[in-house]
């Protein structure tokens, strides 16, 4: 099973610029979400989805594929996550004739996740014929 982390990472905060690269403990939140896939043993390969050269050019830096810039009209402050993600498994489907089998969703500002997050995940979908999604939450 190909199972692909698409970790979105837009240019154009408003509320707090550049915040996917704002640092926490050394090291910008985007690439704790590169990390947190990277760390995967389930996960066959990291891409993020950017409409930014300088963002594109810090997830390889830590590791991840940016094999296209996400056009301007799916990087507003309004855009939901369905269409970014539609593009992305696209353009690997049209670019590569890859088509996933599994897709991890990781936020940039969510970047506390404990180890093995990722693959528990991934295992509790694989276990239950009758999901089609995970979530993690902690309690508020």
């Amino acid at each position: 099973m190909q199972v692909v982390a698409i970790i979105p990472a837009r240019g154009g905060s408003k509320g707090l610029p550049q915040k996917n690269l704002r640092l926490l403990g050394g090291a910008p939140l985007l690439a704790w979400a590169i990390a947190a896939a990277r760390d995967s043993t389930a996960v066959g390969r990291v891409l993020v989805s950017t409409d930014s050269e300088e963002i594109a050019a810090v997830a390889v830096e830590w590791g991840a594929e940016v094999p296209f810039l996400r056009p301007a009209e799916l990087a507003a402050d309004d855009t939901p996550d369905l269409p970014v993600f539609l593009h992305a498994l696209q353009w690997l489907e049209a670019e590569e004739g890859a088509i996933p089998d599994l897709v991890v969703h990781l936020r940039p500002t969510s970047p506390l996740r404990p180890r093995g997050l990722v693959d528990r995940g991934i295992a509790r979908l694989r276990s239950d014929a009758r999901a089609g999604s995970v979530r993690t939450v902690v309690p508020s």
